[in-house]
């Protein structure tokens, strides 16, 4: 063989070479960009119903007067809607405990979105209490088999 066919398969093996490398940079920035948007649609639920809990009153107590007195607030023990109250026609912040609803998107279907509420302590909020206090701590938590991890947003609200 000739140095010209040497020259010519090794110009070719660079240029399949450098080809499969393309390929593969562009299938990793297409999984990249797909997967950032899984991502910021479930931040994106989350926030969406934090933002929907903070248009309710406190408690079912505070629903129409603010009161005073943390024990006239609903029970650590009965957090949650009553028999009759259905979503999305929550009136307080603990309806949402263990909320749990699919939600599909339009990058990814079954985004499962759920909550829980618990009162916490004023002065440690990562303390949950047994205990009515005049601070709820609401957690989100987004889940889907397209993501390697939930998201988990957290917020408190108080009657103060």
């Amino acid at each position: 063989m000739s140095v010209q066919t040497f020259l010519t398969i090794g110009a070719l093996a660079l240029l399949a070479f450098t080809s499969l490398r393309f390929n593969e940079i562009a299938l990793e920035n297409t999984t990249v960009e797909v997967e950032n948007k899984v991502y910021l649609t479930a931040f994106s639920l989350a926030d969406d119903l934090i933002e929907e809990i903070k248009q309710k009153a406190f408690d079912a107590a505070t629903v129409s007067f603010p009161t005073t007195n943390p024990k006239s607030l609903t029970p650590y023990y009965s957090l949650g809607p009553s028999s009759t109250e259905k979503y999305p026609y929550y009136n307080d912040v603990d309806d949402f405990n263990n909320l749990t609803r699919e939600v599909d998107a339009p990058h990814v279907e079954n985004y499962s979105v759920s909550c829980k509420v618990f009162y916490v302590d004023g002065d440690n909020p990562s303390t949950k209490t047994n205990y009515q206090t005049f601070y709820k701590k609401v957690e989100v938590t987004v889940s889907s088999e397209y993501m390697r991890g939930d998201i988990k947003l957290s917020f408190i609200f108080t009657l103060k």
